[in-house]
């Protein structure tokens, strides 16, 4: 990795090896019209989570909420300053069905110029830099939406080195993306993260998307009904066992304030206080580190270019 590549965190850069302890998917603030009342919108809940993660060894969190979506970036520097965790922000956009019509039409052939500005100049008014552009696929397909916005990501990801996310409907259609994003659209596979993997259990698929040189991020755990906990040590140690330990990431995906840890649920403590002791059983405590330090550090650390 270059000496010159750093994560774009929302209190600036910094070197990948100082992000420490890293939740690679998750949600400080979203809302969605397809999630109506569990919207993540009060900073004093996200503050209290964020140390909630803090006190369970935590030091990094990536916040995958795109353009549109809530947000709230000019938040996010005191947040993350009061609870001591680094913070990523991302700009991009989600499936169209997160948004109005009259949205999208606005951001029709501008819509990599919104994700530059956003990557360079910051999130609106609030001047934090996202540190990286979150898109999506759709179930077992790529529609005109995904083909739109992952271009968009592409030419954004070529003039700012920014990684590029991407939200798999439920798990699948991971080798659809790399096909387009690596092979159309020339993005470098070590560039793009895969998430919700987990969801969908196929272990040829998670490992020829590997082997491709993408990150494999194995998030949102407690969804028993996405098969995620009683599965992912049995995917991740044979991700592992076939030499594919590096290029795997883990983070938590809270999206309701009913999964938030201050209200009752997992939350973001989970990812260490039950997913990681299971990991380690399987893989041993080194491998787990690497994965939640180092890998992180290397997914998410830029040589920017502006």
């Amino acid at each position: 990795m270059s000496p010159a590549a750093a994560v774009r965190t929302v209190l600036g850069d910094v070197l990948p090896e100082q992000l420490g302890v890293c939740d690679a998917h998750d949600h400080l603030f979203f809302g969605s019209p397809l999630l109506p009342g569990e919207e993540l919108r009060a900073a004093s809940a996200a503050r209290a989570e964020l140390a909630a993660f803090r006190a369970q060894g935590g030091a990094g969190v990536v916040q995958w909420t795109p353009y549109g979506l809530g947000r709230r970036a000019a938040d996010l520097p005191l947040i993350s300053r009061d609870a001591g965790v680094h913070v990523v922000a991302a700009t991009g956009l989600h499936q169209a069905a997160h948004y109005t019509t009259e949205l999208l039409n606005r951001l029709r052939g501008r819509l990599a110029d919104v994700f530059v500005a956003e990557l360079t100049s910051g999130i609106g008014t609030s001047g934090v830099q996202a540190g990286l552009i979150k898109v999506a696929g759709g179930f077992h397909a790529l529609d005109a939406h995904a083909h739109w916005t992952m271009t968009a990501a592409a030419e954004a990801h070529h003039a700012t080195g920014a990684p590029i996310a991407v939200h798999l409907e439920l798990g699948t259609g991971a080798l659809d993306v790399l096909d387009l994003l690596c092979g159309e659209l020339g993005v470098p596979p070590h560039r793009v993260i895969l998430g919700h993997l987990n969801r969908s259990p196929d272990l040829v698929v998670q490992r020829e998307a590997a082997a491709t040189g993408a990150f494999l991020a194995f998030d949102g755990p407690s969804r028993a009904h996405h098969a995620t906990d009683w599965r992912m040590p049995d995917a991740v140690r044979a991700l592992a066992d076939a030499g594919f330990g590096h290029r795997l990431l883990l983070g938590g995906d809270t999206t309701t304030a009913a999964a938030r840890s201050v209200n009752g649920g997992p939350g973001m403590p989970y990812l260490l206080r039950r997913v990681r002791p299971r990991l380690e059983l399987a893989l041993g405590t080194d491998l787990v580190d690497r994965i939640l330090t180092e890998n992180a550090g290397r997914a998410f650390a830029v040589a920017w270019r502006s």
